[in-house]
């Protein structure tokens, strides 16, 4: 198999604010997560250079230059709630020239505002929850007719941050309350939807032009306490010592009938398509009360960690998770047939400009099926 050369870049920055031990999200669990990923691409030929990004871009900048790798996988995600550098990050390795894993800038920041992108699904023709409402201020609420009971969260998160036991409400007072919490603790809009009674689904994306859907994985809330609500909050996706996270599972594969799955699977490839989504994805989906799948997010980029979410959904279709991880290479490699690369930030005077990937990439060799962790 060819080698590569792959910089693997993550977001080392962090503000000394003390951690809980229990939570899954911390700078240690990110840590020993990069590792699990060097080793995993090292395992199928690859040579791997971790490189992180905290408070030094120009440095940052420079080290990546001098290292030319042939692609750089992405795992830089934001940690300070409300920043909105993911984008940022992509943009500029794209603009040295380099190809990135996962999914282009302009689908980076689409995905993390929420509204945005709810309204370009909408206008797409894709389902998504009724009553999909932006609350700039607490006196918003009063400007929209309301259909209890409804989910609020912070507008610019992920991974489930702004979500809560609270987040689930049934009067206006609620609605104010919680969304006075979002715009004082997150310094960001709140979105309000209708919220949606039906089963819940995960769903997997991989892929570059040909996108494959993963089986389908279904977050079972069954075992929840009465005063839960059935949401995956961040303390069900993170903290290890909750009611919610011990209470809460995944099926994967779910039991979902051949008609029903085809017809998850079509609107979340819809969905991450809209946005322009590449490489691989997760898009989380809920069925309404007529059993119409609604999409609820779409997640560019989302956990690679081995053996839970994207990597346990490809687990079930026999992929291994260092496969996994060289198909999305392989389509980074890939890249999508309407991006153009024009390196705007090489540094002419060290005689070593970038490679400008104008040239049609190689492609990686299959690896075998047999091929294991």
């Amino acid at each position: 198999m060819k080698r590569l050369h792959i910089a693997l870049i993550y977001n080392a920055y962090t503000d000394g604010t003390p951690e809980h031990p229990a939570d899954r999200a911390g700078t240690a669990d990110l840590r020993q997560m990069i590792r699990r990923i060097a080793r995993g691409l090292r395992k199928v030929g690859h040579t791997v250079t971790v490189l992180p990004l905290s408070h030094d871009l120009f440095a940052f900048q420079r080290r990546l230059r001098r290292l030319k790798p042939d692609v750089v996988f992405n795992q830089y995600d934001d940690v300070i709630h409300g920043a909105l550098y993911e984008m940022r990050v992509a943009a500029l390795v794209r603009m040295m020239g380099f190809p990135l894993t996962g999914s282009p800038a302009l689908a980076l920041g689409l995905s993390r505002y929420k509204y945005m992108t709810a309204s370009l699904l909408a206008g797409a023709g894709i389902p998504i929850p009724p009553n999909t409402v932006l609350l700039e201020t607490v006196r918003a609420v009063d400007l929209h007719r309301w259909e209890f009971p409804v989910i609020v969260q912070a507008s610019q998160e992920h991974a489930g941050i702004g979500l809560d036991r609270h987040s689930v409400v049934h009067s206006k007072k609620q609605l104010r309350e919680k969304v006075r919490d979002i715009l004082r603790n997150f310094n960001q809009p709140a979105l309000a939807q209708r919220f949606l009674p039906g089963r819940e689904f995960n769903v997997g994306l991989l892929g570059g032009s040909k996108l494959r859907v993963l089986p389908l994985a279904e977050v079972n809330y069954s075992e929840l306490p009465p005063d839960i609500p059935p949401i995956m909050s961040y303390a069900a996706k993170w903290i290890e010592n909750t009611v919610e996270y011990q209470k809460t599972s995944v099926i994967c594969p779910a039991e979902v009938g051949p008609e029903l799955a085809q017809q998850i699977g079509n609107t979340a490839i819809r969905a991450f398509r809209a946005i322009g989504g590449w490489g691989y994805g997760r898009v989380d989906i809920r069925l309404d009360e007529h059993g119409v799948p609604r999409v609820l997010d779409v997640n560019c980029n989302p956990c690679l960690d081995e053996g839970i979410g994207l990597a346990r959904s490809a687990e079930r279709a026999g992929i291994s998770w260092p496969q996994l991880l060289h198909l999305i290479v392989k389509a980074a490699l890939e890249r999508h047939p309407y991006d153009i690369s024009v390196p705007m930030l090489a540094n002419p005077a060290d005689g070593h400009p970038v490679k400008n990937g104008s040239e049609k990439p190689e492609p990686l060799p299959a690896i075998p099926a047999a091929a294991s962790p």
